[in-house]
């Protein structure tokens, strides 16, 4: 894969209208994981690195792919299941998730992150929605595979709206 050439997306499938709690909250995740590759698809390589937002120095599309990668691993790996992180950051430079989506492909970041999502899609798989997560952050009640997914489903929105913003100022590409 060059640089410029970025993996098939997943087919995007609308979540259905009516359906049992796990299919909803799955679904949802799984429609807003295929919209971050929507969102990068055709965009210049250019345009994947570029950190438009004055306010927001470190935030690019790659940045945020990067980014989504990592959250995925944090709460279906690190919480859930209490593994160690596997990710870039380092006590010193804590942003580094975000700093290697301006230096990696963006190709190679989404090939990343569709591993990740399907690595938590198996963790969801194992699991019982009101399972306990094994690990606790700091000063916070224990959470559940529910709340993971509700979690993740409000921060790959969040980023979608961000990756909206982007685009359109990259090269004015909107849509849904």
């Amino acid at each position: 894969m060059t640089e410029h050439t970025l993996p098939a997306a997943p087919e995007r499938i609308d979540p259905p209208v009516a359906a049992d709690e796990r299919a909803m909250l799955t679904t949802w995740l799984d429609w807003h994981r295929a919209t971050v590759h929507a969102k990068c698809a055709g965009i210049a390589a250019e345009h994947a690195t570029a950190t438009p937002l004055p306010t927001s120095p470190l935030m690019s599309v790659g940045a945020i792919v990067s980014h989504l990668r990592w959250v995925e691993h944090a709460w279906f790996e690190m919480i859930l299941l209490g593994l160690p992180e596997a990710g870039y950051a380092t006590p010193e430079d804590p942003d580094a998730e975000w700093r290697r989506g301006n230096e990696v492909p963006l190709g190679t970041l989404l090939e990343e992150y569709e591993q990740q999502c399907e690595r938590s899609r198996e963790i969801t798989a194992e699991l019982e929605l009101d399972a306990q997560a094994l690990r606790r952050r700091t000063g916070e009640d224990t959470t559940t595979l529910r709340w993971v997914l509700v979690h993740m489903i409000e921060e790959t929105a969040r980023h979608n709206g961000h990756l909206d913003v982007l685009r359109e100022l990259a090269d004015g590409t909107t849509g849904e």
